[in-house]
């Protein structure tokens, strides 16, 4: 870990190991498409792959050292609680990032939503990490994670997603992501 204090972020290679038994197919439907076309799953980063493996960069908040183990504190991980990491690479701002790259069906950001989290749900008012994981919650649902073809529709559902240790309660409407509620998960 020698040096890498010195990086604002780092590469995370990892194995999408709750996926890895259910197999793979050669075409995906991804969300940025509307979840009804298929293109091949190397033009896609869906998390079924013939490889199970996965890239994330994700922020270097600490690199610290006790005795003789050394840890590192990230930010914004989007990994679940546990996944098994490959290898570690430095961001490098130089050579990660090329802004005249052309990035196909996603080629631009994409649309977001206004996020409401209503206070007095006490699993996150109260949550020891809240200014930290309400920031995240805000980040995954401006994306709406329903599926693709429910994105910009209203919906009388409620779903919920797995953030952290909660599992956070939410409905939608045409450009709002509602949270009405969450748990904590053991």
């Amino acid at each position: 870990m020698r040096g890498l204090k010195g990086f604002s972020h780092v590469w995370l290679l990892f194995l999408f190991d709750q996926n890895i038994n259910a197999g793979w197919k050669p075409t995906v439907r991804p969300p940025r498409l509307g979840g009804n076309e298929r293109i091949g799953v190397f033009a896609s980063r869906a998390t079924f792959r013939p490889n199970a493996i996965g890239m994330s960069a994700v922020e270097v908040i600490d690199v610290v050292s006790e005795r003789d183990q050394t840890y590192i504190e990230l930010g914004g991980v989007d990994l679940v609680d546990g996944t098994p990491i490959i290898d570690i690479k430095p961001y490098i701002p130089y050579s990660d990032a090329i802004p005249e790259a052309i990035g196909g069906y996603a080629d631009s950001e994409p649309d977001t939503c206004d996020v409401l989290i209503h206070r007095g749900i006490p699993a996150i008012d109260n949550h020891p990490q809240r200014s930290v994981i309400e920031p995240v919650i805000k980040q995954v649902l401006e994306q709406d994670p329903r599926p693709a073809y429910k994105k910009g529709k209203s919906d009388s559902k409620i779903y919920s997603v797995r953030l952290f240790d909660l599992d956070i309660k939410f409905k939608a409407d045409e450009k709002k992501i509602e949270v009405i509620g969450a748990s904590l998960v053991s």
